[in-house]
């Protein structure tokens, strides 16, 4: 990645929030020779809900969690997703 101005040396992370909450990026930054990263290590940030099922469905699900030996709410977690994406991709 190359630079236009020189990025400054900080002295904690703190000074370092400071300056880049101010400063424009792009004077910096060349983001046309950026490359994507992968973190695969970082876990998605998770929020707890508070779902109302009806028992039955609920016991299908534990059922059908235990026969692939996964938590039932990852196995909700993977059924969700699976449909989420399958809905965005009819919009476009």
């Amino acid at each position: 990645m190359s630079y236009k101005k020189v990025i400054p040396t900080f002295k904690n992370e703190d000074e370092e929030r400071v300056f880049w909450a101010t400063a424009d990026a792009s004077e910096y930054v060349d983001w046309s020779k950026a490359g994507k990263l992968v973190f695969p290590n970082l876990k998605p940030s998770t929020k707890t809900i508070s779902l109302r099922l009806p028992e039955f469905i609920l016991d299908e699900l534990k059922l059908l969690a235990h026969k692939r030996d996964v938590p039932y709410q990852s196995l909700i977690k993977m059924f969700l997703k699976d449909r989420i994406d399958k809905e965005l991709s009819s919009i476009s």
